[in-house]
């Protein structure tokens, strides 16, 4: 998805599909979060859910979904598995996405569509 200038050209939707996928893949707050923490290095399940305060089975069910979209791979390590990034793309892309949320002011959580109201909000 290389994106250089701003040309305008025909982009075709079948194109975009692999990308729609990969951020879908990191839409959700607990893969986020997962992802997040193995950036800092390998964990276990166990490790997981103590230090993100989630169930065992929803770790679980994330590490599935990422290791089927190739972000994530895991070594046998005695009766337990150890997880680990696969791309160390995932990292130039984190910084990215805090670059564009530094610049914006988080303007995107404010998104009446994707963002999320704040604790205190009033709807409207």
């Amino acid at each position: 998805m290389a994106m250089q200038g701003c040309k305008t050209a025909a982009v075709e939707p079948a194109s975009l599909d692999a990308a729609t996928a990969l951020f879908h893949s990191l839409s959700d707050t607990n893969r986020l979060a997962i992802l997040r923490r193995l950036a800092l290095g390998e964990a276990r399940v166990v490790d997981l859910t103590t230090e993100l305060g989630l169930a065992q089975s929803t770790v679980s069910a994330h590490l599935a979904c990422l290791r089927d979209c190739g972000l994530v791979d895991y070594r046998p390590q005695g009766r337990a598995s150890v997880y680990r990034l696969t791309r160390v793309e995932l990292l130039d892309l984190f910084k990215a996405a805090e670059a564009v949320l530094e610049a914006t002011g988080s303007a995107v959580a404010l998104c009446p569509h994707y963002g999320q109201p704040t604790a205190g909000a009033v709807a409207q």
